[in-house]
């Protein structure tokens, strides 16, 4: 039955995404007046199929694993697109609508995981608390005086220039663990320094400064969050906190979250290449429907926020600068915007097979690194 239910959130967790990501696309085109050939949701052989009046075939086919987008384009040899259907192409609309149509699929997904989050802070999600555990001797946060039970309630950026604090003196508010561990990771993997507001078990507050110099380096042999010494307590469920937000409240927090986010995770996207972060980090699909399976089977509200991750992590690897990818395709219209002329279809064939091997050997690494987590002693 375990077996059945990680099967289905992870097909529902595909399907979903990819075929919002390719809404994005759809919505885009239409938007700017290329004609949509086909919407498919799935691949493989076509179970459902319509028309519609605007030409538009909508497919749902037999293997339900993402989704794609066709368009009416002139670079396709295998279309044959006619004087009076030329206004409708793709390859015919200037740069800025082309690049809008291939950016708009991206950030469908970054739309998506704004709902999502939004959804759970209206309904009402129970938090961890920022409240730590005793730190080791040798780290950051036990030099500075931090001991357990200290909980973690304002948060400040320090100043570029000195590393000083804010003149206003303003902390942004620390609703529970999670947000702190973004924030955490958005100094770490940024290099800035940042402040802490400290309230402590006798109800008195602590002003603990972390500057940039003493921050740990980034690697991929351990956790930069455990190395600077703030690690959370785990409290009683009676001592969380329900954070609860009105629903413009709510898209206004989770669109800050989702921001946060995609900040961190493109720059640990990035470390993989600069050898800041390791490769061992990639995940394929069985680690995807591993946790798939597990947060659905906590509740809706974990599998919603599983959702929104995932449709961010979609998001920044279709904007990476690699051919057969949406980020790709950008690189192609920057440099028609420096050039002045468009690649040649023939470059453009040969980058596309050189990024196709590319994203094989990233997906048998990420497959690879799937089965040593689960079959390794």
């Amino acid at each position: 039955m375990q077996a059945l239910i990680t099967l289905a959130a992870f097909v529902f967790t595909l399907g979903l995404l990819v075929s919002f990501h390719e809404f994005g696309h759809f919505f885009a085109a239409r938007c700017c007046g290329v004609r949509v050939l086909r919407f498919a949701v799935g691949f493989g052989k076509p179970l459902f199929t319509y028309h519609t009046k605007n030409k538009t075939e909508w497919v749902v086919a037999s293997i339900p694993l993402g989704g794609y987008v066709k368009l009416l384009d002139g670079r396709d040899r295998n279309q044959v697109i006619s004087e009076s259907e030329k206004s409708e192409s793709f390859d015919q609309k200037p740069l800025w609508q082309r690049s809008l149509i291939v950016a708009a699929g991206p950030f469908a997904n970054f739309f998506l995981a704004v709902i999502l989050f939004a959804l759970i802070y209206i309904s009402g999600a129970p938090q961890l608390p920022a409240v730590v555990q005793s730190p080791p001797e040798s780290s950051q946060a036990a030099n500075l005086g931090i001991v357990e039970g200290d909980k973690v309630i304002g948060w400040q950026k320090l100043g570029s220039e000195d590393g000083s604090l804010h003149h206003s003196g303003e902390f942004e508010p620390v609703v529970s663990w999670n947000a702190l561990r973004w924030l955490l990771m958005d100094a770490l993997t940024a290099r800035d320094g940042f402040a802490l507001e400290v309230e402590t078990s006798t109800g008195g507050r602590q002003i603990k400064i972390f500057k940039e110099g003493d921050l740990p380096s980034l690697t991929p042999e351990r956790d930069p969050i455990t190395a600077l010494g703030i690690r959370p307590m785990l409290t009683p469920m009676a001592e969380w906190q329900e954070l609860k937000l009105g629903p413009f409240q709510a898209v206004s927090f989770a669109t800050e979250r989702v921001w946060l986010i995609s900040k961190v995770s493109a720059r640990l996207m990035a470390g993989i290449f600069t050898g800041e972060s390791s490769v061992k980090q990639l995940g394929g699909p069985l680690s995807i429907a591993d946790m798939a399976g597990k947060s659905v089977q906590v509740g809706w509200q974990p599998f919603l926020a599983f959702l929104a991750l995932m449709s961010i992590s979609i998001g920044l690897l279709n904007l990476a600068p690699f051919p057969m990818l949406d980020g790709g395709q950008l690189l192609y219209d920057a440099w028609e915007l420096v050039a002045g002329k468009r690649i040649s279809l023939s470059t453009q064939e040969y980058l596309q097979k050189v990024g196709f091997l590319l994203l094989i050997s990233l997906s048998l690494l990420a497959l690879f690194n799937d089965l040593q987590r689960y079959f390794s002693p």
